[in-house]
């Protein structure tokens, strides 16, 4: 399962894709500007990006260049109706993993969203460390101590997002978005309730550093007072 932002302003073709991907088993948000899809990607952790190139407020490519610009390394599948050859290497150029013209076949765009998440180099190959809580960005795997936990997936979802934005504040619709995208049947204390067994997790672990709650704005991850 891989957490996903599509970047679309056709909203019945987003709602498709985002259907169609969810059914594969992703986690989708969805942004039909670039001004909405900076908000997700300052605020929340993706693990794939799908841009269409032609938006509302601005050129596709300008979104890429600045994620790039910035050290984002975060993969990113193109999609536009622009599709000469001109066109696709000025995408790849410009910082996108992969290029699909329009129309598409889904299985294709599966496809290809599988390749680039597989690829050993796309991901920030590193460790994240907060006190004595180590975070593999790769394996997706905490430490504590040295010693592994045993986390559910939403849990290491929440702990990753913090810990890429230690000391900060992660405000609730972010977390709820990265942990649930679109879906309409999330209960209101869904976020209260995963958050409270990973911070339960790390306590019983004898973690240097723990997770927050900002009243009426988020959450964040800091080290405990020694």
């Amino acid at each position: 399962m891989a957490r996903l932002l599509i970047v679309e302003d056709n909203e019945e073709f987003a709602r498709l894709l985002a259907g169609r991907l969810r059914a594969a088993g992703h986690t989708v948000s969805s942004a039909a500007l670039m001004t909405e899809a900076r908000h997700w990607l300052d605020g929340g952790q993706f693990d794939a990006v799908i841009l269409d190139l032609a938006l509302p407020d601005g050129d596709g490519l300008t979104l890429l260049r600045s994620l790039r610009d910035t050290g984002n390394p975060t993969p990113v599948l193109a999609l536009t109706a622009r599709n000469t050859i001109r066109e696709r290497v000025e995408g790849l150029s410009a910082g996108a993993d992969d290029y699909l013209g329009k129309p598409f076949d889904f299985d294709e765009l599966q496809a290809r969203l599988l390749a680039i998440l597989r690829r050993p180099n796309v991901f920030v190959g590193r460790t994240i460390s907060v006190g004595n809580i180590v975070y593999d960005t790769v394996a997706r795997q905490v430490l504590v101590n040295g010693k592994a936990q045993v986390l559910s997936a939403r849990e290491v979802t929440v702990l990753e997002l913090l810990m890429r934005r230690a000391g900060r504040v992660v405000l609730k619709s972010t977390v709820e978005e990265t942990l649930y995208g679109d879906l309409g049947d999330v209960t209101p204390n869904a976020v209260e309730v995963c958050v409270h067994r990973l911070r339960k997790q790390l306590s019983r672990a004898e973690a240097t550093a723990n997770v927050h709650a900002v009243r009426n704005l988020g959450y964040l991850i800091r080290e405990l007072p020694s």
